[in-house]
Order: C-alpha cells, then structure tokens, then sequence
C-alpha cells in the first residue's frame, strides 16, 4: 500500500521548482508518493511576500501539475479533518508558549489542516516549521522535514548529488536557509558537502 507524504507551502515552494515532477512523484521501497492540498495553493495566492518571492508558482506547467494531481477530499473527509483541526488548535491554544518560543508563530489553521490530513489518511507530513513539529510530536503524528525528504528521494536516486548541490544553492541564494536545513547540509548530506567546516 502507498503512503502519502503530503507537503506543506513552504516545503513545497523549496522543492517544487527543481524536483520534477514533484506531485506524484513515487518513490522508495515503502512505496511512497508526494501529493500536496488546495489549501497550500491558496495558502500562496494570499501572500503577496510569497508571490513575489516564488513567481513560477503559477506558471502553466506547475499549475497545471498541481491541479492534475492535486489530492479531492470527500465531504466526509473534510467533516473528520476539520474536527481533527479543531482539536490541534485547542491544543496549540492550551500552552501557546510552547510554540510560540525563539519568535516563531504558533501552528496555524492551515498547518493544522494539513496535520489532521495527515491524521486522517495515515500520510506523513513535510514541514520545515518547528511548532508543526513540536504540535506532531504531542499528538503522535509523523512528519519528517524537508531534507529529510530530499534525502529519500537521493537514496530513491529520485535526484542526484548535483541536484542536492542546486537545491541548497538556491536556499542560500534567496535566503531560505532554515537552521535544520544547514544543520543536515553536513550531515546528512556529508557525502555530497563534506563535514561542517
């Protein structure tokens, strides 16, 4: 049986671009295959900072990949998920503090969205958002980040070592370097980067 690994906006926008295709795409043993909500489409086209930041986002041919293979929801899965939501932002809402330390922004609707589909359908979500982890981690959701994922695709020989190399230039060159990316760039990609200078 295939296992989802659903993708959240910023996941997305790191991966999308380079990684083609990226919704669909199979890969692994498990097996597993990426796929990715509406929401995170409207999650984009509601942010100016992140239209202008990412403007491939609606050219024909990711927009047409996106709507192709885009995951429809059941009216009863939307029932189960938005009780799922409900429950993660009372517990978001029940130690704020929690999420809210180093200035990070609390889990939203939308990840808590995403979440609940992860809860739902049994797939695994990739965030690079460390309350969406943490939120995962109470709740006993699995979620990876998106390095994490970018390594299996190499092990799946899905990309390649040039591939990982563009990916992390392409971070740093639009200053979207998350501590966790850095962190795994010397050592999970110690093959491709070498060890920490």
């Amino acid at each position: 049986m295939t296992t989802e690994v659903l993708l959240d906006t910023n996941t997305y926008l790191r991966l999308a671009k380079r990684i083609r295709p990226a919704v669909g795409c199979q890969f692994g043993q498990v097996p597993y295959v990426v796929v990715i909500l509406k929401v995170v489409e409207e999650e984009v086209h509601r942010n100016p900072k992140l239209r202008f930041k990412n403007p491939w986002f609606d050219e024909p041919e990711f927009a047409q990949e996106r709507m192709a293979k885009q995951t429809r929801l059941s009216a009863a899965d939307k029932q189960d998920m938005k009780l799922v939501q409900d429950v993660l932002m009372g517990t978001v809402q029940l130690d704020i503090d929690k999420y809210t330390s180093h200035g990070r922004s609390p889990p939203g609707a939308t990840d808590c969205w995403l979440l609940a589909y992860g809860q739902i359908k049994g797939a695994i979500v990739v965030t690079d958002d460390l309350g969406m982890h943490t939120l995962a981690a109470e709740v006993g959701l699995k979620v990876w980040h998106g390095f994490e994922m970018l390594a299996k695709l190499r092990s799946a020989k899905v990309v390649d070592n040039d591939l990982v190399r563009d990916i992390y230039d392409a971070l740093e060159r639009n200053g979207d370097m998350t501590g966790t990316w850095l962190k795994a760039k010397h050592e999970e990609f110690k093959r491709i980067f070498g060890p920490k200078p």
